[in-house]
């Protein structure tokens, strides 16, 4: 279900947005982050990740946020949970700085065998594959991506 921006907004002025977000690895033990275009956390290197929509059951909303974010078919079954995160930022997409964004987040790892070669750029205008030390060193990766990191 698609929301009216001013829907949108009231919501997410007021509520927790609920979203899952997928922690890629390839064969090398490297992971995937992009390089994000939009509020939060735009100008930061941050992992693929999507909201579920209302009515959208879990295993709907995986699969399309792996083919809207990934360009591939991957299945909820076919991924390692890793937790419930909290993500709070100052900011919003709509620019307005009487509220933040506040999401709970599900956490899903997955291991690639392939490589990915046509990622779509709507939320990421690059990637790049990252060690899990370079990602935990480097300034410009955000900080709510290093937490699925520090275990």
């Amino acid at each position: 279900m698609y929301l009216s921006p001013t829907d949108f907004r009231q919501i997410m002025k007021q509520t927790p947005l609920v979203a899952l977000d997928l922690i890629i690895e390839n064969n090398e033990g490297d992971f995937l982050l992009g390089w994000r275009t939009k509020k939060p956390a735009q100008d930061q290197w941050f992992v693929p990740g999507g909201r579920i929509r209302k009515d959208e059951r879990m295993a709907e909303a995986f699969q399309r946020i792996a083919k809207e974010e990934l360009g591939l078919k991957v299945m909820m079954e076919d991924a390692e949970f890793l937790g419930v995160y909290e993500h709070l930022y100052e900011d919003n997409v709509f620019d307005d700085p009487d509220f933040g964004t506040h999401y709970i987040v599900l956490g899903y790892r997955i291991q690639i065998n392939s490589e990915l070669k046509h990622l779509p750029k709507q939320q990421h205008q690059k990637y790049q594959w990252f060690s899990k030390f370079e990602l935990l060193n480097h300034p410009r990766v955000h900080e709510n991506t290093k937490t699925y990191f520090l275990v």
